[in-house]
């Protein structure tokens, strides 16, 4: 199945492809976004991490079980932000995301957020949408409760940062996520 490149007010979300590699490694490979995420990302980030990883776990399934946006500022996207990823198989989440941090408090994840919940929704056929986050990322955890996401529970996990100890984990409803759509229309 073709990835459809998705937009908002102000992003364009577009499948990300072997070009988007060095703006990947320029944005991403940062302790800063790195130590949020589960303890199965190496730090130190190996040279040739993001080549791996895109070419191993995300290129082969690309639009099968798997889908990686590339989040890029509009209308006319250069460079390659952040990302969001869904994936079929929860484990226990379904979505993941991450953002340089150059561009972090200005609401950008959560627009991004909606037009993939849509997606995942109208096109792929969930019927909710499991996430999680490490327990004491705030942000994370406003991206969450902002699009109608409700807490489940708490529970231990490992991070690449070892002061968190344990991840939250969230379910959003179709029925939630369209009632909140129409609310806000």
């Amino acid at each position: 199945m073709e990835i459809p490149t998705l937009t908002t007010h102000r992003l364009v979300l577009v499948p990300v492809t072997e070009q988007d590699i060095p703006a990947y490694k320029k944005h991403f490979v940062d302790y800063n976004i790195i130590r949020h995420l589960a303890r199965a990302v190496p730090w130190p980030y190996p040279a040739d991490g993001v080549e791996s990883f895109l070419k191993a776990e995300i290129f082969p399934h690309q639009g099968k079980d798997r889908w990686l946006w590339g989040i890029h500022l509009g209308p006319d996207p250069k460079e390659l932000i952040g990302a969001i990823e869904l994936w079929r198989e929860g484990k226990p989440e379904n979505r993941g995301f991450w953002l340089s941090k150059a561009y972090w408090n200005q609401g950008i994840m959560t627009e991004a957020v909606a037009p993939i919940n849509d997606y995942a929704f109208d096109a792929l056929g969930f019927e909710k949408l499991v996430f999680s986050n490490a327990k004491g990322n705030a942000p994370s955890r406003r991206i969450k409760e902002k699009t109608g996401a409700q807490y489940l529970r708490t529970e231990q996990a490992e991070f690449v940062d070892p002061a968190y100890t344990e991840h939250e984990i969230w379910e959003l409803t179709k029925e939630a996520w369209l009632h909140r759509r129409r609310q806000a229309e």
